[in-house]
């Protein structure tokens, strides 16, 4: 079973309307910091469900975060990791409003 497919997409963001260049690896705005549920695993674009996966928690892990995505339709959970271009200010403010917050 292949656990992760490649595609280079370029999206408009159905939460804040940004315009994102996708580089094979992008899964989510890196202004906001949504995502869609488009995938049973990364990248094979198989889920029916559509909803919008909000950012309901950072996590620090070495000199990384990980974003934590709820699927606000069926509530199905995924983490990811953050990327370059991601908004720090993003991250911060999930970070600030959220109970969630996990710390290594």
């Amino acid at each position: 079973m292949k656990r992760f497919t490649k595609r280079i997409e370029d999206f408009t963001c159905a939460h804040c309307g940004a315009r994102v260049t996708g580089n094979g690896y992008t899964n989510h705005c890196p202004h906001c910091l949504y995502s869609r549920h488009v995938d049973n695993t990364p990248g094979d674009r198989l889920s029916d469900c559509g909803g919008m996966m909000a950012p309901v928690a950072i996590e620090k892990s070495g000199n990384d975060f990980i974003i934590t995505h709820r699927c606000e339709k069926c509530g199905k959970t995924i983490r990811q990791h953050t990327n370059e271009n991601d908004d720090m200010d993003a991250i911060i403010a999930i970070s600030a409003d959220n109970s969630f917050v996990f710390g290594k």
